[in-house]
């Protein structure tokens, strides 16, 4: 049996950056959301230097709105990766379940989930490169949408979908951010061509996911991400704040160092 510590780290990352933006016009009515600038720098440069960072090679990403602009981006910002890409051509009528299965083709090897609205530290991805990971926080007021519960070992026993909160300790805020074992892929390939199949478009992956999860099928350890160090930009307002939160001085810890920096830099 192949111990843990022997698998070798995580290098394919998927992005899904298919979506209008919506609650973020009218930024998003000329660039991608994924190009919205967060201290000065938009949000996919942040993205693509933590992945670098952490031994990343390959980049596969899900496009749709505007994204001949991502494409022109990620062209500058990662000549020394492999980028393929996904078009998803009903990225107005659909939600992130289709684009996660619409990548199935591209996807053989066990990669990183990655939602292309999310801003946080390098560092922050250290314990995210083993497959079947699952990084969550503490709930701030801020956080709505899916959150999951922890039983032992840090596991994760159940999603609360739709913002559905209790005050159990145990229950945290999801991140969107997972690492995949190919076993797990398969497991959840099989489950989205279900719901695309029943036409069941307009839902979140996290359906599938809590579904395989609460059946026994699918497993994530969790991580915890520090509730203070990243933030999911959906409006105007999360922008404001993330705005505020990483452009001031604060100390930051990692496994080794403990420096007072800048958060803005985000490298």
């Amino acid at each position: 049996m192949t111990s843990p510590s022997s698998v070798a780290n995580i290098t394919t990352a998927l992005l899904l950056a298919a979506g209008t933006g919506t609650r973020l016009q009218p930024l998003t009515l000329d660039a991608p959301k994924c190009l919205t600038e967060v201290g000065g720098v938009p949000i996919l440069e942040q993205l693509v230097k933590h992945l670098r960072a952490q031994g990343f090679k390959r980049l596969v990403v899900v496009i749709g709105h505007l994204g001949d602009h991502i494409r022109e981006f990620l062209h500058q910002h990662a000549s020394d990766m492999q980028v393929d890409y996904v078009f998803n051509p009903d990225y107005r009528t659909t939600n992130n379940i289709y684009s996660l299965w619409l990548a199935r083709q591209q996807i053989r090897e066990p990669f990183l989930l990655v939602e292309s609205d999310l801003v946080f530290e390098t560092w922050m991805l250290e314990d995210m490169l083993q497959p079947d990971k699952m990084a969550v926080s503490r709930v701030l007021p801020w956080m709505n949408g899916t959150m999951v519960e922890l039983g032992l070992g840090q596991r994760v026993s159940a999603f609360r979908m739709n913002g559905d909160r209790c005050s159990d300790a145990r229950q945290y805020k999801t991140v969107n951010l997972y690492s995949l074992s190919l076993h797990s892929w398969s497991k959840i390939e099989e489950r989205l061509s279900r719901y695309v199949s029943e036409r069941r478009l307009g839902e979140y992956y996290e359906a599938v996911f809590a579904e395989l999860v609460a059946d026994g099928t699918l497993c994530f350890d969790a991580v915890i991400f520090d509730a203070g160090r990243w933030y999911e930009i959906d409006t105007r307002a999360d922008l404001r704040e993330a705005e505020n939160l990483f452009t001031r001085p604060r100390a930051i810890t990692s496994r080794s160092l403990t420096v007072t920096k800048p958060a803005a830099t985000l490298a």
